[in-house]
This record gives C-alpha cells, structure tokens and sequence, in this order.
C-alpha cells in the first residue's frame, strides 16, 4: 500500500499539568501577568478541571494531573512584543527571572509558573 504525500503544518497547543484546584492561581498568572485570554473548554473536557488560554495563534493548555510534578525542563518558548516591559511586570510581581544567552543574538529568559512548569519568553526579532 503506498503512502500519500503529507506535512505537519502546525503546533496547534502545549500543553503543561497542574494540581487539582489550581485554575485561579494559572488565570492570575496566565492572564493577569502574560496577558493571554481564558478560553472555554469543552464540556466534556471541562469535567476534567485545567483550563485553557490563547493570544492570536498561541495555545496553551493546562490539565489537572492527580500525581503532579511540574516540569523543568520541557517547556513552551513564548515570543513576546514588549519584551522588557513584561520582565518589569513580572519582576515587580516577584516572579524570578532567569536570563540565557546561550543563543546568540536572541535575548530571551525562563521563568516558571505558579506550579513551577518552566516557561521560556523569548523577545520578538525585529
């Protein structure tokens, strides 16, 4: 049987686990401080806690996770406009900022969520 031709074209979301009980904590976070919009889940989804957020084409999906461990090292890569005045924001809010100029010419940091998932903010190239 022959395959067809065929391409990934997309990432349609990342998703990152939480503890039970934690949608409050990742709405504060994910909206009040990266500025992305809370978005319904499904109700058949819903049923499951967690919560969803997105901004224009980025999508990213937190899921209840009964034997939590956050993680540390696999992580979403955020590009940001306003670069620094988000890294004042957080700054000011008490979120610790973890710069990396392993790559040159990118400036670009880790931060973690309230959970402790590793985030990675990276300024956009102009």
């Amino acid at each position: 049987m022959a395959l067809g031709k065929f391409e990934v074209v997309s990432l349609d979301h990342v998703q990152l686990a939480m503890p039970a009980g934690g949608e409050a904590d990742a709405e504060r976070f994910y909206s009040g401080f990266l500025g992305l919009e809370r978005v319904p889940k499904p109700n058949a989804l819903a049923l499951r806690g967690g919560c969803w957020f997105r901004k224009g084409s980025a999508q990213l999906h937190l899921g209840v996770e009964a034997e939590f461990r956050p993680a540390k090292k696999a992580h979403p890569a955020l590009v940001v406009e306003g670069y620094e005045a988000l890294l004042t924001k957080l700054r000011e809010a008490g979120v610790e900022i973890r710069p990396s100029d392993e790559l040159p010419g990118v400036r670009r940091c880790h931060i973690d969520d309230p959970f402790g998932n590793r985030l990675e903010l990276i300024e956009e190239a102009r």
